[in-house]
């Protein structure tokens, strides 16, 4: 799929803030400093559409662009950064469970872990979180750069065995930098979407 346009929508926290039409959503959740802005950049060829902060934790908000005048991208709260505090934390939490569990329109949910690291206890977490709510998830592995060609395959192992995924589910590489990747991940987003 061809990403033609996007802009960004609104910002939410609670259901209610939420856009009203019914349109399909894929929403990306993962750890604070994975790269999940650099990523909704990278796949819409727009630099500043998401937010890029140096410091972890910035988006505490729910973040919705239109794309294509079809689909939302959803950028969910980042978690697990230690510099906030534990009320701060459980907010977060609140917010993307809120989401998880009030949003009709959600299809797909992509997870976004560090390719260079072992999944922690909160994307283990998130992962159960997502699955226990019945959602369609994505596995993307970030940074894709930072890792020599044979370092992909002993990665990929990891993350499975640490997330316990079964055989049919996919884990895709991808660097938002050079942006290798780019138009296999796009198919896998939207290819069951175009059909609704």
């Amino acid at each position: 799929m061809e990403i033609k346009q996007s802009e960004f929508i609104t910002s939410a926290v609670t259901p209610n803030q939420y856009p009203e039409e019914n349109r399909v959503e894929i929403a990306f959740v993962g750890r604070s400093n994975v790269g999940k802005s650099s990523i909704i950049n990278s796949l819409t060829n727009r630099r500043g559409l998401a937010k890029v902060s140096s410091t972890p934790g910035k988006t505490r908000l729910i973040n919705f662009f239109l794309i294509n005048n079809i689909f939302h991208l959803v950028d969910l709260p980042g978690y697990g950064y230690a510099k906030v505090s534990k009320v701060e934390k459980q907010s977060w939490g609140k917010i993307i469970e809120s989401y998880l569990l009030n949003r009709p329109q959600l299809r797909k949910v992509v997870l976004l872990v560090d390719s260079r690291h072992k999944p922690s206890e909160d994307d283990i977490l998130m992962y159960k979180w997502i699955k226990h709510y019945g959602h369609n998830t994505l596995i993307v592995a970030t940074k894709k750069d930072k890792l020599k060609k044979s370092e992909i395959p002993k990665s990929e192992k990891l993350i499975r065995e640490t997330l316990e995924l079964s055989k049919d589910e996919k884990v895709m590489f991808f660097s938002s930098l050079n942006k290798e990747g780019r138009e296999e991940l796009l198919d896998e987003l939207f290819k069951e979407l175009e059909q609704e």
